[in-house]
């Protein structure tokens, strides 16, 4: 019996001519259904609404024939007779299929055609097809008229490609965990385009923040009527300019008026000069850095990434910071030790590589207590630092190889080419948030996909309320 699973098809498929066919002759292929399994369908049919209804592991409600049944089992039928009885060059005529129970998300399904009758008269068979469960239940039977082939073939199997299919599940779940929860004050300096604006209104009618629009009056409300947005009530501070937006924003942060700062059409390095202020800033005893937090479809669990926008080529005390700070987040999305990998190109110490010396002095650092929260190794390449296969073909003994929640790059190149990559070619969302500052501070970029930018403040967010429960907070 061939299993459908495998990925791979027998070497060679070899059909069955008319000539060939006799009266209860068979043939079957198996299948345990999976979730992808009914992802793929949706996607293909359209039919994302039942997606959604079999979410949780069991498709067991009114729409689970329709899914499962549908997809996999009269597919499988098919599957059955393009690939062996009779095979290549066969065409389906007509069917009439009876869905007798419903199929689940784990059950394994076994499809069987079987000879009825030859028609010589039109080159065609009648088969009986019947599929059945892992306990030998009929979930599907009928009959389907059939053209058997004239002309003997036998064909190489083919490879199916790999497809990866991604609901983004942990950024649904980051953007559904604070439902009902008083949204948070934030202060969003210069939003004056559509792009911005868009964003604010996203976040504020999912219940995450209470925008405070900081900025030029009369430019906020334009772009809101030439982009056929409504501010509704909220509220308005009027500055002259970008810069004093972002001076202005700040000062609300620091009056306690707002707990997140978030950037709108201005330049980064304007908002960031504002929040680095000595006298009128936002400054701690922590370098600020960026963190990116990827939800990568290919990947079994969270991926944190950092710096890729903020410090360009960090000193050894900045890259200490990077690393705390990212420890820091991953402990407040949940993650209670996270697994730090340091970059580089190679994974020994070179002296004519600074990366491979720094991380060899940053694993030292927290070995003696200067990072604390996190496992911390490296240098690691790429490769062996997210792939346990690659990490034991570089016979790298560690905790962190191989499992990294945490991917610091040597510089903001690498960084943020890395970050980029893993969007636009690996599916990864990529929600951002900057850190080290006394409140997270949103960056958004008008080419982020909506979810993106709902997810960068659900971050900040989750982040400014676990401070304010936090003893002191």
């Amino acid at each position: 019996m061939h299993d459908a699973e495998g990925g791979r098809s027998d070497a060679m498929i070899e059909n069955r001519t008319f000539d060939e066919l006799s009266v209860g002759l068979s043939a079957s292929l198996s299948r345990t259904v999976t979730q992808g399994d009914i992802d793929l369908f949706a996607v293909a049919s359209g039919e994302v609404s039942l997606a959604a209804y079999a979410e949780g592991g069991a498709a067991t409600g009114p729409f689970s024939s329709v899914i499962a049944d549908g997809m996999l089992g009269a597919g499988l039928l098919s599957s059955v007779v393009a690939a062996k009885l009779p095979g290549p060059g066969a065409a389906f005529l007509s069917h009439a299929l009876n869905f007798l129970r419903p199929v689940r998300i784990g059950d394994r399904i076994t499809a069987t055609v079987t000879v009825l009758e030859k028609h010589p008269d039109t080159g065609s068979v009648s088969l009986e097809c019947r599929c059945v469960n892992q306990t030998g239940e009929t979930v599907i039977s009928g009959v389907a008229q059939v053209r058997a082939p004239a002309e003997k073939l036998r064909l190489p199997g083919l490879e199916l490609p790999e497809i990866r299919l991604s609901r983004h599940e942990r950024f649904r779940a980051l953007l559904t965990e604070g439902a009902g929860l008083p949204p948070v004050a934030t202060a969003i300096a210069h939003p004056c385009d559509a792009d911005a604006l868009g964003a604010v209104i996203e976040a504020a009618r999912a219940g995450l923040i209470t925008p405070i629009l900081v900025g030029p009056r009369s430019r906020i409300l334009r772009a809101a009527a030439d982009a056929g947005l409504d501010l509704g009530a909220f509220r308005i501070v009027d500055t002259p300019h970008s810069v004093a937006a972002a001076a202005e924003a700040v000062a609300l942060v620091r009056r306690g008026e707002a707990a997140l700062l978030m950037k709108g059409s201005l330049h980064t390095d304007e908002l960031l000069h504002a929040v680095m202020s000595t006298e009128t800033g936002l400054r701690t005893g922590r370098s600020l850095s960026h963190v990116y937090l990827m939800d990568v479809p290919a990947y079994p669990r969270p991926l944190l990434l950092t710096d890729a926008a903020v410090n360009i080529a960090p000193t050894l005390e900045q890259k200490r910071d990077i690393v705390q700070n990212a420890i820091d987040l991953a402990q407040v999305m949940g993650i209670a030790t996270a697994r730090v990998a340091l970059l580089s190109a190679v994974e020994t110490v070179n002296s004519r590589m600074q990366s491979t010396l720094d991380a060899a002095a940053l694993c030292k650092m927290a070995d003696r207590g200067q990072i604390t929260g996190g496992l911390v190794d490296g240098p690691l390449a790429f490769d062996n630092a997210v792939s346990p296969e690659a990490a034991r073909t570089k016979g790298i003994v560690s905790e962190v190889a191989g499992r990294a929640d945490i991917l610091v790059a040597p510089d903001l190149e690498a960084g943020n080419m890395l970050a980029k990559q893993l969007t636009f070619m690996a599916g990864a969302d990529a929600a951002g948030v900057v850190l080290g500052a006394r409140v997270p501070i949103i960056l958004t970029s008008r080419a982020d996909a909506e979810r993106t930018r709902m997810a960068s403040c659900a971050v900040a967010v989750r982040i400014a309320r676990r401070r304010a429960a936090a003893p002191g907070g």
